[in-house]
């Protein structure tokens, strides 16, 4: 197992050498760069623009540049903002902890409800529970995500004007006075802002989620070793849970490797909507102001967190289904 994970990270590399190559080169053929924007401002001269430009080497060539950037990536030095004037490093790490946060949150919602949910639906075929709950899940999967956060800020609102109290908080990470907080109001305060933005990116996977385990596990259930199981007189939750979800779990866990990767790029539109201090915004910004330090150190996260994610897949199915060897 250690060989195999080993060989994937070395891997990794050239893969990602290929991925900063192409990202870096699409970057390059929008019109204009960073600096275009400031050529319509009649208080910077043409030779102020130009000595900036020269200062940051967008003058040089495509792969000059590249060849520049990379040799600082790979030392660590992300670089400087060009919009923000700071470190890319820190302006990252900074928003990547609340994307983080926001992000492993919504997971573990998503995954605690929808698995649960899809399984008992499967066993419950055809009752009023699962018809209903199907109707409402089939109802979310036509939602669109950022309509569905403006409702839920409609209705906390609401909620707080009619309750002259601040119920749920609207917007933020934190309220004003966090830092004078206990530890236990601090995580409280903290939660209560989670609510809105992880309902609103929660529920759309949820509904996905549940009817892809449901039909995973109807599927396995007409299997014949499970009506062989049965006719052994086995209990029905032994059936089910020891040997049907089992199996049922192999391709969730395929989507959780593709969840894992999404957690710093998925949310852009939501924190936006929600007011949501996290990266997805900023590496929003990044690209579409052209600043090429900070886009490019997002891109090539996401494109880590995509690797690590399909190989978090992979061993997890290895220790999921003993039949899954992976060979170093």
């Amino acid at each position: 197992m250690l060989r195999y994970i080993l060989k994937r990270l070395l891997q990794m590399v050239p893969k990602l050498i290929l991925i900063s190559m192409i990202t870096f080169g699409i970057s390059k053929l929008a019109p204009g760069d960073y600096l275009t924007q400031l050529e319509n401002n009649p208080t910077i001269s043409q030779r102020q623009i130009d000595a900036e430009r020269h200062r940051l080497g967008l003058d040089q060539p495509v792969a000059v540049q590249y060849v520049r950037w990379a040799e600082n990536f790979a030392t660590g030095n992300l670089g400087m903002s060009f919009d923000y004037h700071e470190r890319v490093s820190a302006l990252i790490w900074l928003r990547l902890k609340a994307t983080l946060l926001l992000g492993g949150c919504a997971m573990l919602f998503t995954w605690l409800i929808s698995l649960p949910l899809g399984i008992y639906m499967a066993v419950k075929q055809y009752s009023w529970f699962e018809k209903i709950a199907s109707s409402i899940t089939f109802l979310f999967l036509g939602v669109p995500d950022f309509f569905l956060g403006i409702l839920l800020l409609l209705a906390a609102a609401m909620a707080n004007q009619a309750f002259h109290h601040e119920v749920v908080p609207i917007g933020g990470m934190t309220s004003v006075n966090f830092a004078t907080e206990g530890l236990l109001a601090k995580a409280g305060d903290l939660a209560l802002h989670l609510v809105i933005p992880v309902v609103t990116v929660s529920i759309g996977s949820v509904a996905i989620l549940q009817r892809r385990m449901r039909g995973n596990l109807l599927d396995v259930l007409g299997e014949d070793y499970v009506r062989t199981a049965r006719a052994k007189g086995l209990p029905e939750r032994t059936v089910i849970y020891r040997h049907a979800v089992r199996n049922a779990l192999n391709p969730m866990i395929t989507l959780l490797g593709f969840d894992f990767a999404a957690l710093l790029s998925g949310y852009a539109v939501i924190e936006n909507i929600v007011g949501w201090p996290g990266l997805g915004q900023l590496m929003l910004d990044a690209l579409l102001r052209q600043d090429l330090n900070l886009a490019m150190a997002g891109l090539m996260i996401g494109a880590l967190m995509l690797l690590m994610g399909n190989l978090l897949a992979d061993v997890l199915l290895a220790f999921s289904d003993p039949r899954i060897r992976l060979e170093a």
